[in-house]
């Protein structure tokens, strides 16, 4: 059995003002429950008392399972750049083009029923010969199309995990020419330093005035707002 390595688990959240910041950084194991329900909690200690909208991230069981235990409220939504990753891995390489390119019509779907229809496309094209691509997924149906009840100004941002992947490319760069010459608390803080860094350059979310929106529970369809009934 492969011993599973230690790694830096890091949250990024958006406010009130759609300014993105990191809210989470600790040391753990990507797959371990305990270790994001760690890092959960501590959010719950330093005030996150209200249950966070929405939560993307890849396939990461442990963070999942963290997460609904602690945030059992959370709405979630699957990365589809992982997730696509992983589809087209468990395919051969002479369909893989052609394939992408199918599952890029449901997250690029105007509406969740057109979403719905492409994903039952690339199910019936490819299930019969590729039955574990297809099934990779269909098992996240549900929480890869949860970004339709969320305004269409953010979906660019919520459909992948590519704003936390970006910092990661940063880090990694500069801790790899100093591997094997940190400590685990020097190496924590180094890679916190760099991100704080990198966060003074990240703009604000597109559409940040829907965030008051959604902190008042306002209801979205397809991206967009639905009327309230007069009382």
């Amino acid at each position: 059995m492969a011993e599973e390595k230690q790694c830096v688990l890091v949250l990024i959240g958006a406010d009130e003002w759609g300014r993105k910041e990191i809210i989470g950084l600790a040391d753990g194991y990507r797959e371990s429950t305990q270790s994001w329900r760690e890092l959960l909690l501590d959010l719950q200690r330093r005030g996150l008392t209200h249950a966070p909208d929405l939560a993307i991230g890849d396939g990461a069981l442990g963070f999942w399972h963290a997460l609904r235990e602690v945030f059992g409220a959370t709405k979630e939504q699957r990365c589809w750049f992982h997730k696509t990753g992983n589809i087209l891995n468990a395919m051969p390489k002479s369909v893989q083009a052609k394939a992408k390119g199918h599952l890029h019509d449901i997250w690029q779907a105007e509406t969740r029923v057109d979403a719905e229809a492409a994903f039952d496309f690339f199910v019936a094209s490819y299930g019969v010969k590729y039955d574990k691509a297809a099934a990779k997924l269909t098992k996240d149906r549900s929480v890869l199309l949860a970004f339709y009840d969320f305004p269409a100004e953010h979906w660019k941002h919520i459909r992948t995990t590519n704003p936390i992947e970006s910092i990661f490319a940063t880090v990694r760069h500069r801790t790899g020419k100093t591997k094997g010459c940190l400590s685990r608390k020097t190496g924590l803080a180094m890679a916190f330093k760099l991100m704080v860094s990198a966060q003074t350059k990240w703009r604000k979310l597109d559409g940040a005035n829907r965030m008051p929106e959604i902190i008042e529970g306002i209801e979205f369809k397809d991206g967009i707002k639905q009327l309230q009934n007069a009382a």
